[in-house]
């Protein structure tokens, strides 16, 4: 089974029709009763019941409301699509919505117990107790990323380029920092200004390519790109490292996965090693540490210079450049 060949937006604040998440790719909902007995063109895991239903894939799913947290990403992928049954990121993220969605007959709703569960275990990882249910790894395999980037800031605004779900900029925001999350993806930006509110956390929001941001230069005291090079083509992320320069002030951290072969269930275009960033950390000329922790981290420290200086230092990368 495979996701049709086009882009159907997502939209993650429509309310579903009886229960039911219904989209021109997928239709979800959650079970209601007893398991019913399995046909023959139903593939059935733990979590779901999977039937082909014309050009759409029809999901019934058995994910308590109060376990739908971000860990739902590895569900889906353990149990639909690394074993081969789906295909394809477009699909993932609308049955990823549709299961949300169909959790509550009110959008708002769902995605507030979503991010508030997702919260609650992020907080449960990174205090350095094993957090509760993370067989699937998806939150605790990023709670110490977050934690470690949490050390890596210096005082100061933060930037994050490619925020998702911005969970990171949430709890940066939470903590008393000046953050500004940004995404490319408007549905996902929507979502994070409605849901941020709902948890008393107050931080700004922007709909932007993190190639080019329309900020003016030396905007944030840090800037950060954590987790998003390694779902962009090689000239898309330097453009976004260039960015990242010339919209700090003070710092830019980057962390990527370090992978043998990028996984495509995540979106993911490439593999990126540490010798990539030390040479990208050496291309800037700017002082830059590469190191190991969870993957691979570049940080860049960009002391005050004279306008343009920061361009100057990777003169094939502009500041501002047409997309190919």
């Amino acid at each position: 089974m495979t996701a049709g060949p086009q882009t159907v937006p997502i939209r993650p604040l429509a309310s579903p029709a009886g229960g039911v998440y219904r989209d021109a790719l997928v239709e979800v909902r959650a079970q209601s009763g007893p398991t019913p007995r399995r046909d023959l063109q139903t593939v059935r895991t733990p979590h779901f019941d999977l039937t082909p239903a014309g050009h759409r894939v029809s999901v019934v799913h058995r994910v308590d409301p109060e376990r739908i947290d971000d860990d739902l990403s590895g569900i889906l992928a353990d149990e639909l699509f690394q074993p081969g049954w789906l295909r394809g990121g477009e699909l993932f993220e609308h049955l990823f919505t549709g299961v949300v969605l169909s959790s509550h007959p009110d959008p708002l709703v769902a995605w507030e117990g979503f991010y508030r569960n997702t919260l609650a275990r992020v907080a449960v990882s990174t205090g350095g107790a094993p957090a509760a249910a993370a067989g699937h790894g998806t939150i605790a395999g990023y709670a110490p990323v977050y934690a470690h980037v949490e050390r890596l800031l210096l005082p100061g605004s933060v930037l994050e380029l490619g925020s998702c779900f911005g969970f990171l900029s949430l709890r940066l925001a939470e903590a008393g920092r000046d953050v500004t999350a940004s995404d490319i993806s408007t549905g996902t930006v929507d979502l994070l200004s409605a849901v941020a509110p709902r948890l008393g956390v107050d931080l700004a929001t922007r709909v932007d390519d993190a190639a080019r941001v329309h900020l003016p230069d030396d905007s944030v005291d840090n800037v950060l790109a954590i987790h998003l090079l390694e779902h962009l083509e090689p000239r898309h992320g330097a453009r976004v490292l260039a960015e990242a320069i010339r919209l700090a002030r003070r710092r830019v951290v980057v962390a990527v996965p370090l992978e043998d072969e990028a996984d495509a269930t995540w979106g993911h275009v490439r593999t990126i090693s540490l010798a990539d960033l030390a040479a990208w950390g050496a291309a800037t000329g700017l002082p830059h540490q590469v190191t190991e922790h969870h993957g691979g981290w570049l940080v860049m420290d960009v002391a005050p210079q004279t306008p343009g200086a920061r361009r100057l230092r990777n003169p094939t990368t502009p500041a501002h450049p047409e997309e190919p």
